[in-house]
C-alpha cells in the first residue's frame, strides 16, 4: 500500500535519508518518489512557489534533481505527476506523493528499494522563501494601503483588514528574493464595492504607502514561522508573523524565513498598464 510522502521542510530540512519507492518516467523524463524527503515541492493547482532543485545520493553515486513536484496515486492505480494530476490536493482516492524530478535518466543503482540522500540546493531554497515571505507581507500592506477604498466589506485579511488580495489576487508566482503577483480589477471587482478609479488616480501614493509599511516590518525584524497539523505533503502548514499590528496567520505550504532580519528591505512597484490588470513586483534585499 502506498503510503503519503513524509516532509521535512517546514522547519528548514536541507538534507535527509530516504528509501526510494518508485521510479517512473513520463514525458518531461524520470521522477523518483521517496518515502521522506527535504525537497518542496512546487503545487500544481497553485504554482507560486517553485520546486526545490538539489541532488540524491547512494552507494552508486548521485544525480541531480531539477524539480521537486507534487504526485499522486489513484486507489485503483494511477500514478500522475504534476500538472497531469487530475484532482484537486487532498483528493480522497488518492495518495499525495512528492516527485523529483531528474536531470536524465536514472541510474541502476537508484531503484525501488535503495536508500538515498536527498540534498536540497540551499541557497536556491533560501533566496525563494525570501521572497515567498517577502510576497505575504507585500499583499498585506497592499490590503492596508487600500482599506479606504472599500464602500463594501469584502471579508478580512490576516490583519484584520479588507481583503484585496483575497478578492482580486488571479496569479501570484514567487522567485529568488521576490514576486510578481497580478490582480484583476474588472466589474466583479467594482461591484464587490472596490472603487478602481481613485485607485488608478492615486496609484503612485498607494505604492508609497506600502513601501512605508514594508520598511517599518523589516525594521522590527518579526519573527516568522511554519506551523503544521501533520508530518505529510498534503497536511496543512500556516505562515505566522509576529508584526507590531498583531500575528498574521495565512494558510501556505511554501518555505519561509525565520525573522524579517533576513531582510534589508522589501519594496514593491505597482504597475496599471492596463486598467483592469494591477501588476505589483516585490523586490526582497538580503540582509549582508
Amino acid at each position: 500500500m502506498t503510503t503519503p510522502t513524509i516532509v521535512t521542510f517546514p522547519d528548514g530540512t536541507l538534507r535527509g535519508d530516504a528509501v526510494v519507492t518508485r521510479v517512473a518516467d513520463d514525458a518531461d523524463g524520470t521522477v523518483i518518489v521517496v518515502d521522506a524527503t527535504p525537497f518542496h515541492p512546487v503545487d500544481h493547482t497553485w504554482p507560486d512557489q517553485p520546486g526545490d532543485t538539489g541532488a540524491i545520493s547512494g552507494e552508486g553515486g548521485s544525480v541531480r534533481v531539477t524539480e521537486a513536484l507534487m504526485a499522486a496515486v489513484s486507489d485503483d492505480g494511477e500514478f500522475a505527476v504534476g500538472s497531469e494530476i487530475p484532482v484537486k490536493r487532498g483528493t480522497e482516492g488518492w495518495t499525495w506523493l512528492v516527485a523529483h524530478r531528474l536531470e536524465g535518466a536514472a541510474p541502476a543503482w537508484l531503484a525501488e528499494g535503495a536508500r538515498v540522500v536527498l540534498s536540497v540546493d540551499e541557497e536556491h531554497r533560501v533566496g525563494l522563501s525570501r521572497g515567498h515571505t517577502a510576497c505575504h507581507l507585500a499583499s498585506l500592506a497592499l490590503d492596508l494601503a487600500v482599506a479606504d477604498l472599500w464602500r463594501k466589506d469584502p471579508g478580512d485579511d490576516a490583519l484584520g483588514n479588507p481583503d484585496f488580495e483575497g478578492r482580486a489576487n488571479q496569479s501570484s508566482r514567487i522567485h529568488e528574493d521576490g514576486a510578481v503577483d497580478e490582480y484583476r480589477l474588472g466589474k466583479s471587482l467594482r461591484r464587490a464595492g472596490f472603487d478602481t478609479e481613485t485607485f488608478a488616480a492615486t496609484l503612485a501614493d498607494r505604492e508609497q504607502r506600502i513601501n512605508a509599511q514594508l520598511a517599518a516590518w523589516v525594521s522590527a525584524a518579526a519573527a516568522s514561522r511554519i506551523e503544521v497539523d501533520g508530518p505529510t505533503i498534503v497536511d496543512r502548514r500556516r505562515w505566522h508573523c509576529d508584526l507590531p499590528q498583531g500575528e498574521a496567520v495565512i494558510l501556505c505550504g511554501g518555505t519561509h524565513v525565520r525573522s524579517l532580519a533576513a531582510f534589508a528591505a522589501i519594496t514593491v512597484a505597482l504597475e496599471l498598464s492596463d486598467p483592469q490588470l494591477l501588476v505589483m513586483t516585490t523586490t526582497a534585499t538580503p540582509a549582508s
